[in-house]
């Protein structure tokens, strides 16, 4: 989502980090840029306003400019100012009650249902036992919806025949919750299609049933500024705690992120990431203010591969590399699994200096690259794996043959595994060219 205001902004940085020294001018040019960069990026102008005269503020009265490497240092203020504006710090889930009612409320079509059950799987994971409650009486399949939902992701689903009043869905679902002994209730409550007093008046009143812990509210972040209005309405009626972006992964521009907090006061508890049940992603200011400026997020990065990679099976492909025993097959586990942690273009992102390739290898992945690799390697025989030497052109030809694909894209998989095989070389002698192994994989050379 932020691709376009995160290239913006990194072209002034790195310019700003490699002066070692700044004129008024030079610090004007640089805001001007910035400045821009926000607005077309959908970002409120009062905020915007706001944002870079606080980092002018910053930069001339600690006298930065005769200072020691300024540049860096006026990078340093415009990542925290950033961080400022996103929030300053991430926002935990207070699930104070037994059982904890956690009211999801929004717009339809803002996510509400997959959020649900996305953050069914969460809570799980942080050892809770939640009870998905089907309160979206108005939707012919929201019901149904959360049903299949619950089905995959192993969680409970309350629910009650057609034409069951909202309310008593809810008391009925808290009542269902202690009888199993669950923890949180998740309530996936009815939107509509735009904001009016009949859906404020319903949700008002099941708040005062069930006395939520949370109210989290679950905006679309496509919509842009007209997030930010939908927030300001939800908050002046009900007790909104916290927000939701879901469609953080879209190609819109991102203001709505960069407004919402500022402008509503409310916090981003977590942001939704693509269809994936695990695609719940907790907020961090910091974290997310370091991806837009091509600081990567090495904790994120962390975070996902140890709860997606298997640490087993990855510690027998280190030793291999390390030993320069690295082979197809393993080449083969290893997109396996990369494909595990979620989008590639998210991922590059979190790895410091990778954040230009995001969307160059996202495309590559969209447009099949991945899975043409897989049906190249899987052509091959298990000697060819083991041995990427024999091949010669009969067998380049037949392996094309076999996957569907042409001579040349078995030549770029092979080139771009011999590529992977220098970069573990290179790492067992502790000499890592800086992101040689990504352009291996998603490069076109």
């Amino acid at each position: 989502m932020f691709e376009s205001l995160s290239a913006r902004l990194q072209a002034v940085v790195d310019r700003l980090r490699g002066q070692a020294k700044i004129t008024d001018a030079d610090l004007d040019a640089s805001l001007r840029e910035i400045r821009l960069a926000l607005l077309e990026a959908d970002v409120n102008f009062r905020v915007v306003k706001e944002f870079v005269a606080r980092v002018r503020e910053r930069a001339l009265g600690a006298d930065l400019l005769s200072g020691l490497h300024p540049g860096q240092q006026v990078v340093k203020i415009v990542h925290d100012e950033l961080v400022a504006v996103l929030g300053g710090e991430r926002q935990h889930l207070g699930l104070t009650g037994r059982p904890a009612v956690v009211m999801l409320v929004g717009l339809q079509g803002s996510g509400k249902t997959t959020t649900a059950a996305k953050l069914a799987v969460r809570l799980r994971k942080d050892g809770r036992k939640p009870l998905l409650v089907a309160a979206d009486v108005y939707r012919p399949a929201a019901v149904d919806q959360l049903v299949q939902l619950g089905d995959q992701i192993g969680v409970e689903v309350h629910t009650r025949s057609s034409g069951t009043p909202t309310i008593e869905v809810a008391r009925s679902g808290l009542e269902d919750a202690r009888q199993r002994g669950t923890d949180v209730v998740i309530l996936d409550t009815a939107g509509r299609l735009h904001v009016d007093e009949g859906m404020m008046d319903e949700l008002v009143r099941v708040a005062g049933a069930v006395t939520p812990a949370e109210t989290l509210l679950v905006v679309d972040a496509m919509t842009g500024q007209e997030a930010v209005r939908v927030a300001e309405a939800f908050h002046s009626r009900l007790p909104v705690s916290g927000l939701v972006l879901t469609k953080m992964d879209g190609d819109a521009r991102g203001g709505a992120a960069l407004s919402i907090r500022s402008t509503t006061g409310l916090p981003i508890v977590y942001i939704g990431t693509g269809e994936r049940p695990d695609g719940l992603e907790a907020f961090h200011p910091d974290r997310l203010a370091q991806r837009i400026l091509g600081m990567g997020d090495v904790l994120s990065l962390v975070e996902r591969v140890q709860e997606t990679v298997d640490h087993d099976e990855a510690e027998r492909i280190t030793q291999r590399m390390l030993e320069s025993r690295f082979t197809l097959d393993d080449f083969r586990i290893q997109l396996a699994q990369v494909k595990k942690m979620g989008p590639i273009g998210q991922v590059l992102q979190m790895i410091p200096g990778a954040g230009q390739m995001a969307g160059a290898a996202q495309a590559a992945v969209d447009g099949g690259e991945l899975k043409r690799i897989e049906a190249i390697i899987d052509s091959m025989t298990p000697h060819e794996r083991r041995h990427p030497e024999t091949i010669k052109a009969s067998r380049r030809r037949r392996i094309a043959l076999g996957s569907g694909t042409s001579t040349a894209n078995v030549n770029r998989v092979l080139k771009q595994f011999n590529e992977m095989q220098r970069l573990m070389k290179s790492l067992g002698g502790g000499r890592l060219p800086q992101g040689a192994g990504l352009r291996g994989l998603f490069g076109r050379g």
